[in-house]
């Protein structure tokens, strides 16, 4: 059978599910900065929003990458080191002399390194993604250690600090790097046929494969745009703080995933969109936020997070159980 047929038969996301589902988690979003914005006077002033808006930007895009790994049925818990190893990365070429672009194209283009080795890891090795990815977090966190001495890389070209600090039209940059994601990714997921050739993996591998899916090309695609995303967010996080670490963005990987899951990607795989994880990601950083205006202790956070994936995992296995 061709693979123009599959783009037909592949299964696609609901839209009219998707659109409620973003509906939903919008309202939700909006009700938590009214009901923070009467709990503390902090909360709307400009310099907390654009803070608010910085903070989540960078998870916001950590979690499309790994929408798209997530839908195929897999899971990729390296990010947060892919974003500490790229940063260490990013900031010795810059100290070594390398000019600004291609800076950044060799510390993306390692991205896309790591992710092909996850998929050859999975496809050409049999590994399950858990294992390889979760041996690529400690793996790489060694390696930036062992470049850095188990120290820093300050960042001394200013073009690329003032980045993330600087604003246009009124929104921080690093808000914009969201947007500049947002869009292709949701071209690339709803609106193409290697989209729907994700969806098709993720719900059943073998029909995709007969129905003449190249599944083996569709996981390394996953994984190789989740790399790059975290990649791209190693950047973004160095221009932010000034420095090369290996140890920053430790956990990120669980706040990616926990993003992803609030905004209805399904952890069995064949369900999920752009927007939802999006959403998702700045739900969490408006607890986190609000948390600290209010003094909350941080261990809540965590709990907070955690209540919630637990609650969505369930519903999105009784909605499992219902479609059977």
């Amino acid at each position: 059978m061709s693979v123009e047929t599959t783009t037909e038969s592949a299964p696609a996301p609901r839209k009219g599910t998707n659109i409620l589902l973003g509906l939903t988690l919008l309202g939700l979003l909006l009700a938590l900065w009214v009901a923070l914005g009467f709990a503390t006077n902090a909360f709307w002033s400009p310099n907390n929003i654009s803070n608010l808006l910085r903070q989540g930007a960078m998870t916001a895009i950590l979690a499309v990458g790994q929408t798209f790994v997530i839908i195929t049925a897999g899971i990729d818990l390296s990010v947060g080191a892919i974003v500490g190893f790229t940063s260490v990365i990013v900031a010795w070429l810059l100290q070594a002399g390398v000019p600004l672009w291609a800076a950044i194209i060799l510390t993306l283009l390692m991205g896309v390194a790591i992710g092909a080795f996850h998929g050859f890891g999975i496809v050409r090795m049999g590994l399950p993604p858990f294992i390889i990815t979760l041996a690529t977090l400690t793996s790489l966190r060694g390696i930036g250690l062992l470049i850095t001495n188990g120290s820093t890389i300050s960042i001394t070209h200013e073009g690329f600090t003032n980045f993330s600090r600087a604003d246009f039209l009124g929104i921080p940059s690093l808000f914009w790097m969201v947007i500049l994601v947002g869009i292709p990714a949701f071209i690339f997921l709803h609106l193409s046929r290697f989209g729907r050739y994700l969806f098709a993996v993720g719900s059943n591998k073998e029909a995709a494969r007969l129905s003449g899916v190249n599944v083996d090309r569709t996981i390394y695609l996953a994984y190789i745009l989740s790399a790059t995303c975290a990649a791209f967010v190693g950047l973004l996080l160095a221009s932010r703080i000034g420095i090369g670490n290996a140890t920053q963005a430790e956990g990120w990987e669980l706040q990616a995933i926990a993003s992803s899951v609030i905004g209805g990607t399904s952890l069995f795989g064949a369900v999920g969109s752009v927007h939802g994880p999006l959403l998702g990601a700045f739900i969490l950083a408006t607890i986190n936020n609000g948390a600290n205006l209010l003094n909350v202790n941080s261990f809540w956070q965590r709990i907070i997070t955690g209540l919630l994936i637990i609650v969505i995992v369930y519903f999105d296995q009784l909605r499992r159980r219902g479609s059977r």
